[in-house]
């Protein structure tokens, strides 16, 4: 059974009952919050800075109606787990939670919107209970598309060979980290993304034509038809990097050490060497053109 809920998709609006919860929350001010995206697409460096006191209220209130509506959502999973325990089903049950999308509130000046490259916009959180399952946090890179082999797996079954992504419950079946070799999991994946654009701008008019779209409040882009990239993560023992490649007419690239720099605030494709950047770019190259099959044998 899948349940998809609305919440916490805009427009962002809470059951009654909730209305005036969290009334005193701001959006959080992480260390990009409000700061100039200095080195970056034109669409991230191009929004207003510092931000409007219209776009801060925004942000701030986007946030609190976000967890206004996602106490619905644990109502219902009240409900569910309520419903499994009376059914006496709930130890073998596997319950998944997860999300679509990351969300920034203010990350760079950008007041609302999940379209990034940044960390806060491609994260989700991903929850497993289940038998077997013991309470753990795992590190190992999992993806959406490992969703699909694992509910095969769960339900008895094995999973195509020529299916993308991977189970993940042998993961989740094991005591210690370490006992997961590198080797045996991903450590980088693609990330990509297509930009949108609206021939008119509502409450913009001097955007109209322009290739942006979701322009508001103060009239602050989110996208546009170059806001197209392809990147490459990594997350190993040794490196946690992101490398990015937008599709415009400058092949603008963005490149981040996020160990060093969590916040992602130093482009740092300026101070790479030749050889760092030759290699970044074909392992790109390689990640564009894999197809999926389980055989992948990346570029180190």
């Amino acid at each position: 059974m899948m349940l998809s809920t609305p919440a916490c998709h805009a427009n962002f609006t809470p059951a009654p009952q909730y209305e005036t919860e969290f009334s005193s929350r701001q959006a959080p001010r992480t260390g990009s919050f409000n700061v100039h995206g200095k080195n970056k697409h034109w669409q991230v460096s191009s929004a207003q800075h510092p931000m409007t006191q219209l776009s801060t209220s925004f942000s701030d209130n986007a946030f609190r109606n976000r967890w206004r509506t996602l106490l619905s959502v644990d109502d219902m999973v009240e409900q569910v787990i309520k419903k499994l325990e009376k059914m006496e089903v709930l130890n073998n049950t596997y319950i998944v939670f997860s999300s679509d999308n990351g969300f920034h509130l203010g990350q760079f000046s950008l007041p609302v919107d999940k379209r990034g490259l940044y960390e806060f916009d491609i994260r989700v959180p991903l929850w497993v209970r289940g038998p077997g399952i013991k309470p753990s946090v795992r590190q190992e890179v999992v993806l959406n598309i490992d969703l699909a082999p694992t509910f095969i797996e769960m339900a008895g079954l094995i999973p195509p060979t020529d299916i993308d992504g991977q189970s993940i419950l042998g993961l989740l079946s094991v005591d210690n980290v370490d006992q997961i070799a590198e080797t045996e999991w991903r450590d980088s994946f693609l990330v990509e993304y297509w930009g949108e654009h609206h021939p008119a701008v509502p409450n913009c008019p001097q955007y109209n034509g322009q290739g942006v779209a979701d322009c508001f409040p103060s009239c602050v882009c989110e996208d546009s038809w170059n806001n197209t990239y392809s990147c490459v993560r990594t997350l190993n023992k040794s490196s946690d990097l992101i490398f990015c490649q937008f599709q415009d007419n400058q092949s603008f690239e963005e490149f981040y050490n996020i160990r060093k720099d969590p916040d992602q605030l130093e482009n740092i494709i300026y101070t790479a060497s030749k050889q760092t950047l030759v290699h970044l770019r074909q392992n790109l190259m390689y990640y564009k053109q894999y197809d999926g099959g389980r055989d992948h044998k990346r570029l180190r």
